[in-house]
């Protein structure tokens, strides 16, 4: 099992730090409504869910790798006019999560991975900020919007009509986490964000997502999820090891 940060001593976090390798995963996700069907906590318990897989990976690798308390909030801009829709700044997150990162490679790690799956483009646009003044090869960022890792996922996840549908209710499914029975009686929704945001929709009540989702969740499943787990964690595993070596490349 992947060990969290939060949960061990000083000594024990000194311990791992000067045995290099060692990584520092820190999920990323949002507060904002997925469906009447899944929790406002979605994207959280997702990056949680294929960081903690993606750690123990890296453990049977000889990597040192800890899962750090995720950051919770983000920016939630689409879903405004929703309950429960809580998020913060652009410019925000982006301090926040450049703290966060100095503080854990001044700690020791060798590098510092955030693992997004909160898809909102100007969200992502401020995690990627938040390490471009680091140095090479200390941090990196593992999210799904990029097409080298979104082609490797299913086919809705690429069509873009996936939040809160078959998708990331397979994925909540297989993290174990209460998923409301209303799932399997929900219509399929043919709504793809991708396009709704490349022609200038601003909102998901501007994409026609009235009750904030689009796909199809009640084809869900625990088993879709689990592969989806095994992709997603690849992703993560291959974006530290690939900063790693830049890093041990680097003057």
């Amino acid at each position: 099992m992947a060990r969290t940060l939060s949960e061990l001593t000083y000594e024990e976090v000194a311990e791992i730090v000067a045995a290099p390798p060692s990584v520092a995963i820190v999920p990323v996700g949002s507060v904002e409504p997925h469906g009447p069907h899944l929790p406002l906590d979605t994207d959280t318990t997702i990056s949680l869910t294929c960081a903690a897989r993606a750690a123990d990976r890296l453990g049977e690798e000889g990597i040192r790798a800890v899962l750090a308390p995720a950051v919770a909030y983000g920016v939630t801009d689409y879903a405004s006019g929703f309950a429960g829709a809580i998020g913060v700044p652009a410019e925000a997150l982006t301090a926040m999560l450049r703290a966060i990162a100095e503080s854990l490679l001044r700690t020791g790690f060798s590098h510092v991975c955030f693992v997004n799956n909160h898809l909102e483009p100007a969200h992502d646009a401020a995690v990627r900020k938040s390490i471009e003044s680091l140095p090479a090869g200390a941090a990196s960022v593992a999210c799904p919007l990029t097409r080298r890792w979104g082609r490797t996922l299913s086919d809705e996840f690429k069509r873009g009509d996936c939040h809160a549908g078959r998708y990331e209710t397979s994925l909540v499914l297989a993290a174990g986490v209460h998923v409301r029975e209303a799932f399997a009686e929900l219509p399929t929704l043919g709504l793809s964000l991708a396009e709704a945001i490349k022609a200038g929709k601003a909102t998901f009540a501007e994409i026609g997502m009235t009750r904030a989702y689009t796909g199809a969740p009640r084809e869900a499943s625990k088993e879709e999820g689990d592969d989806l787990y095994d992709r997603l964690a690849t992703m993560v595993v291959t974006e530290i090891r690939e900063g790693l070596a830049t890093r041990a490349a680097s003057p």
